[in-house]
């Protein structure tokens, strides 16, 4: 490259950097993840060092980061603080070794302290006489910004160190970081309350900690983990990295419990995919491991060249974070119907693999992030995480950017898609026939709550749709003992046990069979309620809204989705199917509940009960007209109280609540009966 070419592309980088530097450390607000910013930042690296001459005071490589914000006063760093080189492969990892033991002279293997590296804020904390007085920033290495007040409110920061020795001024290096779960927290709480959530943990601290007013940083759940010390008067002659960090973990500060040392650069990079493996389980985040050479004394002799230090060296993991354009957006169907959006994406590296897909969850999320089909977005994939849209990076919207437009009818089967009004999830509304919730649909029917077909599991379930013998739940009608034989792990004695059970279940109840459906929130004491209301299936078929919300325990939300349910073609179709002449199955004539004995009551079962499971005591009490309850209130009418009933039955004796022993319990039965 001519040196004119090279000073072109190098201005061309320095603008793009700076600009990238005030968007996320002034504006909290980046338009590119770490990793692009880290190419832009190593392709200007390679050509200064091709092009020394083109090298200004002014580089961005004469920088560790950007300018402190005006509005807090500054602070110049007596020691600058240093940035690390970075490395990828194992490869170079032997080249930073070799050159370490080179400028040493030595042959044998040198000691390392490893330990990794937090994905947080660089901060420097002053002590006087054991006390805090000073918190700042690392701002470009040598001028950062003054925060003691922000730093004074996280509570992993001792505002007085403790034990003997320490000297009269220590200046103590470390990263400020948000851990996992407390910024998953803050967001939702933050999306809750309409606000604009966090982009990521390591932004989430940069923003907390420039907040004007310290309560607001108090609020926040930040923390910190120490690395290094800076400037120090007084006694203190540690002599290698380890004793650094014991010697500052002895004085109450905070190191990281997965800090090591070992031995070459095997022993660095065997260390560095320890703690890949561990990554995505950690409560905090990492990008990478730091390699520092152990012995102090050696680390000085290797000293630094532009503001890095020749004994330490940054191991990077691949980027779980990067931009990329949204192509299209698609809705993909679940086995329980829910309609998820998914991105289509620009194909991207991240997380170690290739993504072009990436989840949106419901719709109420894209309206949150403003995502518009032609958007440049950031994008994560943590470990094994599915990749999820982050942020929409607003600046590069292009002019014909369309928005997302939510289907009303299911992608798959053509069903109407049906959304509550309490919930974020929008459903298909052909549970029967819709091929992406086959399996379910057919694994709910035969379970043993529904037409209760004994060995039909969820892997025979698998097979069967897989292979092409049940498309719906009326097909496991028309199986016969041959081809269930031919299956795996089946035999003849198998398939006709199986092939009984189902003509068994032709015979069963109106509650079973309307709870078979898989209804959304439907379960067994609805379809009961509904069983009786109406008396037969047809009547409920035909039920309007209005008719619907008149059965106990029916809503305006579930009578929409049983309505829905019952209008949709293709469920009415198997319905047919299943009560016709070739299935035939049927049910014995329904009793009122308004003749019912026990109608208007709640009881709730606790302990064991030894003369009758629970399934059959539950049944028996809704059979009977009474509202079975998983919990105890001051509308519960009597406690069955069975062997070894723990809380429901405290919970009873506090709100005087009559309780019976299953004696009492088999007596009031035959006498109901």
């Amino acid at each position: 490259m001519t040196t004119r070419k090279a000073r072109d592309e190098i201005e061309s980088l320095r603008s793009a950097i700076d600009h990238h530097n005030y968007r996320y450390h002034v504006l909290d607000d980046p338009e590119i993840a770490d990793a692009e910013y880290d190419a832009l930042f190593d392709r200007l690296l390679a050509l200064e060092r091709e092009h020394p001459e083109l090298v200004t005071p002014e580089s961005p490589t004469q920088r560790v980061g950007s300018a402190p914000k005006s509005e807090f006063g500054a602070v110049i760093h007596q020691l600058p603080m240093l940035s690390l080189d970075k490395c990828t492969t194992v490869e170079e990892v032997d080249a930073w070794d070799a050159r370490c033991r080179t400028r040493l002279g030595t042959d044998g293997p040198l000691e390392y302290c490893c330990e990794p590296k937090i994905d947080g804020i660089a901060v420097s904390l002053v002590y006087e006489r054991g006390a805090l007085t000073l918190g700042a920033t690392r701002g470009d290495g040598t001028k950062g910004e003054d925060i003691t007040a922000n730093v004074r409110t996280v509570a992993a920061i001792p505002l007085k160190l403790r034990g003997v020795g320490v000297p009269s001024t220590l200046e103590v290096r470390g990263e400020i970081y948000l851990p996992v779960e407390e910024f998953r927290a803050f967001n939702a709480a933050a999306v809750e309350r309409g606000e604009k959530p966090m982009v990521n943990p390591r932004n989430g601290a940069a923003g907390s900690l420039r907040q004007l007013d310290p309560r607001i940083t108090a609020a926040r759940p930040l923390s910190f983990f120490c690395y290094s010390v800076g400037r120090v008067e007084g006694v203190f002659r540690p002599t290698t990295q380890t004793d650094v960090l014991d010697t500052l973990k002895g004085w109450g500060l905070r190191v990281n419990p997965l800090r090591e040392s070992t031995h070459g650069a095997a022993g660095c990079y065997a260390y560095a995919q320890k703690i890949l493996a561990q990554r995505a389980e950690l409560a905090y985040e990492i990008d990478g491991v730091v390699f520092k050479v152990n012995d102090l004394a050696l680390q000085e002799r290797l000293g630094t060249i532009t503001r890095r230090p020749r004994w330490a060296m940054a191991y990077k993991f691949p980027a779980e974070e990067a931009t990329t354009r949204v192509l299209g957006v698609e809705f993909q169907v679940g086995r329980t119907g829910a309609v998820t959006p998914v991105a289509k994406l620009e194909p991207v590296f991240v997380g170690g693999v290739t993504v072009s897909n990436a989840t949106l969850h419901n719709m109420d999320e894209i309206v949150r992030l403003g995502l518009m089909i032609g958007d440049t977005v950031m994008i994560r994939r943590a470990g094994d995480v599915i990749p999820q849209v982050m942020s929409v990076v607003e600046t590069k919207r292009p002019a014909d950017a369309q928005p997302i437009v939510a289907p009303t009818r299911c992608p798959v089967c053509g069903s109407d898609i049906f959304r509550a009004d309490d919930e974020a999830v929008a459903r298909c509304t052909g549970g029967l026939d819709c091929p992406a919730q086959r399996k379910e649909a057919i694994r709910h029917f035969a379970s043993r709550l529904a037409m209760d077909i004994e060995g039909l599991g969820d892997k025979l379930v698998d097979q069967l749709v897989e292979r092409g013998l049940i498309e719906h739940v009326a097909d496991i009608y028309t199986l016969d003992v041959e081809r269930v034989a031919a299956l795996e792990r089946m035999g003849d004695k198998s398939a006709e046990n199986l092939i009984a059970a189902i003509d068994r279940s032709r015979a069963t109840t109106l509650p079973r069979f309307i709870y078979a459906l898989g209804i959304r929130e439907v379960g067994e004491a609805t379809a009961l309620n509904l069983a009786r209301h109406f008396g037969d299936l047809e009547p409920l078929m035909h039920a309007t809204v209005e008719q619907l919300v008149e059965v106990p325990d029916v809503g305006p939300v579930v009578a929409e989705q049983i309505h829905r349910f019952f209008q949709q073609r293709h469920n009415r179709d198997v319905i047919e199917r299943l009560t016709g002449p070739s299935i035939h199955v049927h049910w014995p004539a329904m009793p009122r509940a308004v003749a019912l004995p026990l109608a208007g009551q709640t009881w709730v079962l606790t302990g064991t009960l030894e003369r009758m499971p629970r399934d059959e005591a539950k049944a028996r009490l809704q059979a009977l007209g009474a509202k079975v309850a998983g919990s105890v209130s001051a509308k519960t009418t009597i406690v069955v109280a069975g062997v070894s009933a723990g809380s429901k039955l405290e919970r009873a004796t506090e709100l005087g609540i009559a309780v019976i022993d299953e004696e009492e319990f088999m007596k009031r039965l035959a006498e109901l009966a």
